[in-house]
C-alpha cells in the first residue's frame, strides 16, 4: 500500500513537471484587450546553437524563432501595415510568414540594424466594428526564423524597440512580460495631417527616382495579363539597358510576352514541377519563362512593329531610359505579360503582384533600391478605340526604386586645368578603384602626378610615364617611388578654365571616354554654386539650367554630337596606343549676375560634375594662380571662336 502511495506520489510529480513544462515552453501572449488602437507583440519561442562551435562567444551563431503578432483594436482600419523591429544581435532573418522586408530586400537578409515587415498575403487589417469581431481579418501573425550572434540560451535575444511603421501612429515604450516576450500599443496620432489626399481604399501615389505600376488590365481564373511601366522621374539620372527582376510567391510562370523578352527562357521549372501537374493540357514549349526570380530585358528598336513581340506604347528602346529633361517621352519604357496563376489562387478576384523588385542598367548607371509593392488608384489609359473615354486598370501596385548612395567607387573622373597654370590636375589615384593583381607594381596612396598642358590627357595611363616624369623635372614637382596607380575611371572629363575678363569668363569642356562601350544620348552636368547663375551660351552642346536645380548646368550634344564614341586602335595599332573617344566645347559666363565672384580662386571650377547620372570624383585642388596673363579683346575673341571654326573645317 505504501508502495502504491509512493508510485502514485511520483507519477503525479512528473505529470505537474510535465504540464508545467508544456505551459513554460508555450509562448505567452498577453491579451490586447485594454489596448484602443494598434497592439503588437513579439515572442521568442526558440533557438538552439548553430554550427560552428567557436572559442569566441560573442561570436557563436544561434537559431532563433519568433512570433510577431500585429491586432487591429482601433476604429479605422490599418492600410498596408508596417511593424519596425529593433533587431540589435546581428540577427539574419532567413524566413517570414505573411510579410515581407519593406525596403524590398529578399530573404535571407541581415537586419541586423532594425528592419521593418510589411504586410504580403494580409496587407490590411480591418477593425472589429467592420468585421463583428472576426479575429482572422483583424490580425496577422508573422512566424520568424533567422540567424542572431553572441546571445546563448538561457539568455533570449529580444528587440530593442517595437512600433507601428506606418504614418499617423504613436506608440509607447514596449512593456517586458517575462523573458520572452515584449509589446506595445500603437494609438492614431490626433495631431498628425498628411498633404497627401486620397480614395481611402487605396495608398496615396509616391516620389521616386524610378517608379513602376503594375497594371492588372485583364483578368481570368487561372490568369491574368499585367502591363508593367518603367518611369525615370530623376533630372540627372538614366539607365542603359536595363534589366528588371522580381520574386514571384505564389508559384506563377509567365506565358507570353510583348514590349519586352526574358534574358533565358526556360520553362523546365514548369514542366517538372507543380505547374506541369496542375496544367495538364498547356503547351510548356511555348511558355516564356518559369523561373521564381526572372529577368526581363527590352526589346531592340528594329521590334517596336513587330505584330507578335512589339506594338506596345514605349517598348522597344534597347533598355534606355533618359532623364525627363532631355525627353519626357524617352523617359519611359512599358511592356506586357501573360501571368499564370497556381492554386489556392485560380480565382478571378485573387490579384497579387511579385516583390522583391529590382532593377538595374550599365556599369556606369547608379544602382537603385525598390520597396514593396503598394496597392494604389488603377491606372487609366486612352481608350485605344479613339473614343472619348479612358480605359481603367483592374488592380494597380506601384513600387518605388531610388538611387542609393553606396561606398561603391565612382564611375568616372574630372581632371582641373587653367590658363594661367601650364600644369593639369588629374584624376586623383585610384578615384575608380585600385588594380585588383596583387603584382602591382604602382602606389594606391601616392597622389597623381601632374602632368603638362598639351595632349597628355588623350593618352591612355599606362603610357603617360615618361611625360609625368619630364614634367615633374621641368617643374620641381616630386616624383613618387614606386609611382601612383591610374584613376581606373571609364570616363575622364577635364574642366578648363578657359579665359577670364571684366565682363565675363569661358571654360572648356572635355569628354574622354577610355571604355569600349559608346554612349549614344549622353548627358553631363555641372553643379556651380556661385557661376551658374551667369550661365550664358554652350557652343557644340545644348546647355540649360535645370529649374528645379538652377545651380546646375545640364548640358548634351547637339545632333551629330550626341554619340561619345568608344576606345579604338591608333593609326598603326603595333606603334600607337589606342586612341579615346571625345567630345569637347566652350561654355560662356557672363558677370553681369554674378558680381564679386572669383573665376581664379575656384569659384570658375564646379563642385560636382556628373556623366549620364553618376557622380564622378573631383580633384582635392584647384590650379594655383601664380601665373596668369591678361588677354585683349581681340584674342578673347579668337580663344572663342576658334573651336567652333574648326569644327566647322
Amino acid at each position: 500500500m505504501a508502495f502504491s502511495n509512493v508510485y502514485s506520489c511520483c507519477c503525479f510529480f512528473f505529470f505537474s513537471l510535465a504540464v508545467l513544462a508544456i505551459f513554460a515552453a508555450a509562448p505567452t501572449m498577453s491579451q490586447p484587450q485594454t489596448c484602443n488602437g494598434i497592439f503588437l507583440s513579439y515572442v521568442y519561442t526558440g533557438g538552439r546553437q548553430l554550427p560552428p562551435v567557436l572559442s569566441d562567444p560573442t561570436q557563436q551563431p544561434y537559431r532563433f524563432e519568433s512570433t510577431l503578432t500585429v491586432i487591429n483594436n482601433g476604429l479605422e482600419e490599418l492600410k498596408s501595415w508596417s511593424v519596425f523591429l529593433g533587431f540589435q544581435h546581428r540577427e539574419w532573418l532567413v524566413s517570414a510568414s505573411h510579410a515581407v522586408l519593406a525596403d524590398g530586400t529578399s530573404l535571407p537578409g541581415h537586419v541586423g540594424n532594425g528592419t521593418v515587415l510589411a504586410g504580403l498575403a494580409v496587407k490590411d487589417l480591418k477593425t472589429a466594428a467592420e468585421t463583428a469581431g472576426d479575429v482572422s481579418q483583424m490580425q496577422v501573425r508573422v512566424e520568424m526564423v533567422g540567424t542572431q550572434v553572441g546571445v546563448a540560451p538561457p539568455s533570449v535575444p529580444m528587440p530593442s524597440s517595437l512600433r507601428v511603421a506606418n504614418d499617423g501612429f504613436l506608440c509607447g515604450e514596449p512593456t517586458r512580460q517575462g523573458t520572452n516576450e515584449t509589446h506595445v500599443c500603437c494609438t492614431s496620432d490626433p495631431t498628425f495631417k498628411s498633404n497627401i489626399t486620397t480614395d481611402l481604399e487605396f495608398q496615396p501615389q509616391q516620389n521616386g527616382d524610378v517608379t513602376i505600376t503594375y497594371d492588372v488590365i485583364q483578368a481570368y481564373d487561372s490568369n491574368y495579363l499585367a502591363e508593367v511601366t518603367i518611369a525615370n522621374h530623376n533630372p540627372l539620372g538614366r539607365i542603359d539597358n536595363w534589366k528588371l527582376s522580381w520574386k514571384w510567391n505564389n508559384q506563377e510562370f509567365i506565358h507570353t510576352m510583348k514590349g519586352a523578352y526574358p534574358s533565358e527562357v526556360d520553362s523546365s521549372e514548369c514542366v517538372l514541377g507543380p505547374q506541369g501537374v496542375f496544367y495538364k493540357d498547356l503547351d510548356f514549349t511555348n511558355v516564356l519563362n518559369c523561373q521564381r526570380r526572372p529577368t526581363i530585358i527590352d526589346l531592340p528598336r528594329t521590334r517596336f512593329n513587330d505584330s507578335d513581340l512589339g506594338k506596345i506604347p514605349f517598348c522597344c528602346r534597347n533598355g534606355t531610359l533618359l532623364p525627363p529633361s532631355i525627353d519626357p517621352s524617352k523617359s519611359v519604357s512599358r511592356f506586357q505579360m501573360q501571368v499564370f496563376k497556381m492554386p489556392p489562387n485560380v480565382n478571378r478576384s485573387n490579384l497579387a503582384p511579385p516583390h522583391n523588385w529590382e532593377i538595374k542598367g550599365e556599369a556606369l548607371n547608379p544602382d537603385y533600391k525598390c520597396g514593396n509593392p503598394i496597392r494604389v488608384s488603377p491606372s487609366e489609359s486612352p481608350n485605344p478605340r479613339g473614343l472619348q473615354s479612358n480605359i481603367s486598370a483592374i488592380e494597380t501596385w506601384q513600387i518605388v526604386c531610388n538611387i542609393t548612395r553606396s561606398n561603391t567607387a565612382p564611375k568616372c573622373c574630372v581632371s582641373f586645368s587653367a590658363y594661367y597654370n601650364e600644369s593639369v590636375i588629374p584624376c586623383n589615384t585610384c578615384a575608380c578603384g585600385c588594380p585588383s593583381n596583387q603584382d602591382r607594381t604602382c602606389s594606391t596612396s601616392a597622389p597623381a602626378m601632374w602632368l603638362p598642358a598639351d595632349d597628355a590627357l588623350l593618352v591612355p595611363f599606362e603610357n603617360r610615364s615618361k611625360k609625368a616624369v619630364t614634367w615633374a623635372d621641368m617643374k620641381d614637382l616630386p616624383v613618387p617611388n614606386p609611382m601612383p596607380c591610374g584613376d581606373n575611371c571609364g570616363v575622364s572629363i577635364n574642366w578648363h578654365v578657359h579665359t577670364d575678363y571684366h565682363r565675363g569668363w569661358t571654360a572648356r569642356i572635355t569628354l574622354i571616354n577610355w571604355g569600349e562601350t559608346e554612349f549614344a544620348d549622353w548627358f553631363a552636368a555641372v553643379e556651380m554654386d556661385k557661376a551658374a547663375a551667369g550661365f550664358e551660351e554652350m557652343y557644340s552642346f545644348n546647355a540649360s539650367t535645370l529649374g528645379s536645380m538652377n545651380n546646375t548646368i545640364f548640358m548634351q550634344g547637339k545632333l551629330g554630337l550626341n554619340y561619345l564614341a568608344a576606345e579604338t586602335d591608333g593609326h598603326d595599332p603595333r606603334r600607337d596606343p589606342r586612341v579615346p573617344g571625345n567630345q569637347q566645347s566652350v561654355i560662356l559666363f557672363t558677370k553681369k549676375t554674378t558680381p564679386g565672384i572669383n573665376v581664379v580662386g575656384g569659384d570658375g571650377f564646379p563642385s560636382k560634375v556628373f556623366f549620364n547620372g553618376e557622380e564622378c570624383s573631383l580633384p582635392s585642388v584647384y590650379p594655383s594662380s601664380g601665373f596668369r596673363r591678361e588677354f585683349s579683346l581681340a584674342t578673347i575673341m579668337f580663344i572663342i571662336l576658334s573651336p567652333i571654326i574648326l569644327m566647322r573645317q
